[in-house]
């Protein structure tokens, strides 16, 4: 009996629960017995009390439903209202702990039923009943002239002062039921609400830290990536041009196998100060030795890139715009990684007569950095889209720090690459 609502249900309830309540109810028919026959041996209703077969019967159909009160809540409560009533008006000499079965039935309504609005409703069906039978019984009684003794001096009648008292005793009594009910939902709800956020909040840490695996798995491949890719591509070009007059122009194939050398011992530099950096990042503390320096990529370096572009045969220019100015550390060197990575592309996309120009502008609220080429040459066709890891990786670090970034090919040919970066 009872509708579940949308959003929680405390029923139906499991194994422990059901066995809890079949203990309570051997426990309260037990009891009963005892009451019973210590009430009968008393004369409680002398010679107009139910004969023990009776009794026996109504026992049962006062304690048995509790063993069932948490599965079927509101049908216990109507049961237990109706056996309460039948053990008054069968003159069962039990008047005890018949009220705590009815007490722990409409308690259980207002705990455990999720459909609030029946449980209101067969609450006060089964209280509004037992007043008005509360209320059929004082007339009765008052009907009854010499059933109370008759005090002409007192200040409250006594058969007032014994049906005010019966009526405060049952307000109280229901009135404790209803709020007791209703405190232990609240109680429960707050309880799945936290348990709720609880397992919300562990989801959460798990995003968090998974995502945090894979932030970190993207930085330690964009640093690869910037580490590596400019330099081994440089030493490629200058093998191959090595390779290529290494007959006809011995010193200038020694020159280029120079620049494979310098280029492979930066690129080891660079590679042991950024496993220092990640190492240091690991263990929450600066790394040992003297080689785990930060990466000192900044625009301090830009001139040693055209430098590069130049030893790798390619015509190349530094421009400056602007009055120089100290920029933020991660700046500069998102600046700097952008124009190594697009001079990388230069070499390996434009074409063996490309001519790269690399261009700083120092803005009020930023910098921008552009590095463009003319494009000449059987291999200057590249995609525009942007999908390479060269690419993503420029964009991400544009992204971190809040700047604007544009790649693309130009209109009068070639390949450009401008990144806007905030300083303020």
């Amino acid at each position: 009996m009872g509708r579940v609502t949308a959003d929680w249900a405390r029923l139906p309830v499991g194994p422990r629960e059901q066995r809890r309540d079949a203990l309570l109810a051997v426990v309260l028919a037990a009891g009963m017995v005892v009451t019973t026959t210590l009430y009968s041996a008393s004369g409680f209703y002398e010679d107009d009390q139910a004969a023990w077969w009776v009794s026996g019967l109504m026992i049962l159909a006062n304690s048995v439903p509790i063993a069932f009160r948490r599965r079927w809540p509101m049908t216990v409560a109507v049961w237990s209202a109706l056996a309460f009533a039948g053990t008054q008006l069968l003159h069962v000499p039990e008047v005890f702990l018949v009220n705590f079965t009815l007490f722990i039935a409409l308690y259980t309504v207002g705990a455990w039923c999720s459909d609030r609005v029946r449980a209101e409703v067969v609450r006060w069906v089964v209280i509004v009943g037992m007043f008005v039978w509360l209320f059929l019984a004082i007339s009765f009684g008052w009907a009854v002239p010499n059933a109370l003794p008759n005090d002409r001096d007192a200040i409250i009648a006594p058969y007032v002062a014994y049906s005010l008292l019966n009526i405060l005793i049952n307000v109280v009594y229901f009135g404790g039921a209803w709020y007791a009910g209703n405190r232990a939902w609240a109680s429960a709800v707050a309880k799945h609400e936290l348990d709720e956020r609880t397992a919300e909040l562990a989801a959460e840490r798990e995003r968090t830290a998974a995502q945090a695996v894979t932030l970190e798995r993207v930085r330690i491949a964009r640093e690869l990536h910037d580490v590596v890719a400019h330099h081994v591509s440089l030493m490629g070009v200058q093998a191959g041009a090595a390779r290529r007059v290494i007959d006809r122009d011995p010193a200038q194939a020694t020159a280029s196998l120079g620049v494979v050398e310098d280029s492979a011992r930066t690129a080891v530099e660079e590679l042991r100060r950024m496993l220092g950096t990640l190492r240091a990042d690991d263990t929450g503390g600066p790394a040992d030795g003297p080689d785990t320096a930060p990466s000192t990529a900044g625009l301090g370096r830009l001139p040693e890139l055209v430098d590069a572009v130049r030893t790798a045969g390619h015509a190349a220019d530094l421009v400056v715009v602007g009055d120089e100015r100290p920029v933020p550390p991660t700046v500069g060197a998102v600046a700097f990684r952008i124009a190594q990575e697009a001079v990388t592309n230069v070499l390996k996309h434009a074409g063996p007569t490309a001519r790269a120009d690399v261009r700083l502008r120092y803005l009020d609220d930023g910098i921008e950095v552009e590095v463009a080429d003319d494009g000449h040459g059987e291999r200057a066709v590249r995609r525009a889209s942007g999908s390479g890891l060269g690419h993503v990786g420029m964009r991400e670090r544009v992204a971190a720090v809040g700047g604007r970034m544009e790649i693309g090919p130009r209109a009068r040919g070639g390949y450009l690459v401008r990144a806007w970066l905030p300083t303020t």
